[in-house]
């Protein structure tokens, strides 16, 4: 089953788009959402303010976590002071667009 990604390959890794929930009570993935003009975005949910960059920590955090690399290879690199956000995840494209794949369907299942 192929579900629509909210991911995009780059040269040296994944480009993904984030919807976050600052103080939303706990950090999680809640799944897939779409904007007003139906691009897809991951929904986010992390505990931090969104003050002195806490929440955009939190969300690379949560994002390597997710895809199990290193939280080194995560950055927050658009939409810093935004609900929506583009991360960059360093790595395999491919390695990571399959894993980020698996892992939506345990969310959704």
């Amino acid at each position: 089953m192929s579900l629509p990604h909210a991911w995009t390959p780059v040269a040296g890794g994944l480009s993904i788009a984030v919807r976050v929930t600052p103080r939303g009570g706990r950090d999680a993935i809640e799944g897939l959402g779409h904007d007003a003009d139906t691009r897809p975005h991951l929904k986010l949910r992390v505990a931090a303010a969104p003050v002195d960059g806490d929440a955009n920590d939190a969300v690379e955090k949560l994002v390597a976590k997710w895809l199990g690399v290193p939280r080194s290879h995560v950055e927050v690199t658009a939409g810093l002071t935004l609900r929506l956000k583009r991360v960059l995840v360093d790595g395999d494209p491919v390695q990571l667009a399959r894993r980020a794949q698996a892992k939506l369907l345990e969310t959704t299942a």
